[in-house]
């Protein structure tokens, strides 16, 4: 029998560890205070031990390793869970379940996540991941806006309502709210409060 297959099941192994190591660094590279903003490919090979050519070719670009720590904390902070909130059929519970689940998602590392949004300021690739992921945050608020509107639950004008509510969900709400020695999550059931205040 060939032991290709068995070769080829080490190798993706190897690839998969490899990839693992080198968004490990890249998140413990944004974690210190010293060095977060020289976050380059080059300092994150350096952080991994592995050669620039070794990220560029796990990753394809700067912006590629991006996305993947950015998968990386969206698993940890569970965010795969909106999927859970948007079948609710009350759309009520609806935005009840996805302000908890940007809770979640915030909190999956707090101190990293408030680096990554400084830096999409000076970085513009930092900033095209970033933009492009609360895209999605706001399409999916859309969605609920139309949905309260459609059961004549929304008093306020649809798009000052997903203005707010944009606002209320994002990470600078939930790090400004919640006190240093508290999880984010913490302050999840005050921002529905004013996520409903803002909706009537």
């Amino acid at each position: 029998m060939s032991p290709r297959p068995y070769n080829l099941g080490k190798r993706q192994d190897q690839i998969a560890r490899g990839r693992d190591q080198v968004v490990g660094a890249a998140r413990a590279l944004l974690a210190e205070a010293a060095s977060y903003t020289a976050f380059t490919v080059d300092a994150v090979a350096r952080q991994a031990d592995v050669s620039r050519a070794t990220v560029y070719y796990q990753f394809g670009s700067k912006t590629g390793l991006l996305e993947a720590l950015c998968d990386t904390l969206a698993a940890d902070g569970r965010l795969s869970e909106l999927a859970t909130a948007f079948a609710e059929p009350d759309p009520f519970d609806a935005l009840h379940g996805l302000i908890s689940s940007f809770g979640r998602f915030w909190a999956a590392d707090r101190l990293v996540m408030r680096r990554l949004r400084a830096l999409a300021a000076l970085d513009p690739e930092v900033a095209a991941v970033i933009s492009a992921r609360d895209q999605r945050r706001r399409d999916g608020l859309d969605v609920i806006v139309a949905r309260l509107g459609d059961a004549g639950l929304l008093a306020a004008d649809p798009g000052r309502a997903a203005r707010a509510l944009f606002t209320l969900t994002s990470f600078e709400t939930f790090d400004s709210l919640a006190p240093p020695d508290q999880p984010l999550t913490s302050v999840t059931p005050e921002i529905f409060r004013l996520a409903q205040a803002a909706l009537h």
